[in-house]
């Protein structure tokens, strides 16, 4: 699959722009740059803050998008790059042993919502028993490709709902941006995916967002993560500081997500 780039007004940021496959494999950036894997839903975010890194430390930003799963193995295949940004932290737990996620800052958390068309003419509930209604017709995310799906997956599957809701939907997408493309369109009464999104300009107008409870859909911590191979770590690890800091955080909040101030290790 071709891999489309763009050339941003002002900087030098390439974004690429289809899903990348676990068997794909690019060079890296050279020079004084960076390759952050970053999943969808948090690309417009760091998308903003490296434009405001590269003004600041005059260093060129590569950022290449997809399923938080699909990512990985990228990264994992090509040996390539310095960060990864996973939809929950689930991605990290899960390849930890292999050796190649280093330290991690927390730039804010996701949370899942129920999401419906604009106005909520079904008059949907905020309750995932809705998902089950015969009238409404369902998207969710696969959760082989990315973070939204694991996370619709793992909250139907501890309330039960998750065998008789998979058997229903009318689509399983590969993530939280074809979710909301589908929502937009007018391809399904109602989905799972993060709240967020919901926010964000192009979707705020064709969907409304339908908080659950935490006890229902806890947040989930955004690691930023530093890969082990790495050929530019303390360039790496001022980014992560910068995304985590005080103007970093402010564009998390600006598209809607919710913010913290912890890191770790």
């Amino acid at each position: 699959m071709p891999i489309r780039t763009c050339r941003l007004r002002s900087v030098s940021l390439l974004l690429f722009t289809l899903l990348l496959t676990p068997a794909m494999v690019f060079a890296a950036p050279s020079g004084n740059s960076l390759l952050i894997y970053c999943g969808i839903t948090m690309v417009r975010p760091i998308t903003d803050i490296a434009r405001l890194f590269e003004k600041q430390e005059k260093v060129s930003i590569t950022i290449a998008q997809g399923g938080s799963e699909d990512l990985y193995q990228s990264a994992k295949k090509s040996q390539q790059g310095d960060l990864y940004l996973p939809g929950e932290p689930v991605f990290r737990t899960r390849h930890l042993p292999e050796g190649l996620l280093g330290e991690y800052r927390g730039l804010g958390f996701n949370q899942m919502a129920l999401m419906v068309q604009k106005g909520n003419p079904k008059k949907v509930k905020p309750d995932l028993k809705e998902l089950l209604r015969k009238d409404l017709s369902v998207v969710l995310g696969s959760s082989e490709s990315g973070s939204v799906g694991v996370e619709a997956r793992r909250i139907l599957t501890q309330t039960g709902l998750y065998p008789k809701v998979a058997a229903k939907v009318v689509q399983m997408l590969p993530d939280s941006r074809s979710i909301m493309a589908a929502m937009r369109r007018g391809g399904a009464d109602i989905t799972m995916s993060w709240r967020a999104t919901g926010y964000f300009p192009d979707n705020a107008a064709s969907v409304d967002v339908l908080d659950l409870p935490p006890t229902v859909a806890p947040p989930q911590e955004l690691q930023l993560t530093l890969l082990t191979f790495s050929k530019n770590p303390v360039m790496a690890r001022k980014f992560m500081a910068f995304a985590a800091g005080p103007q970093g955080q402010a564009v998390f909040r600006r598209y809607g997500f919710i913010t913290t101030a912890k890191s770790g290790q």
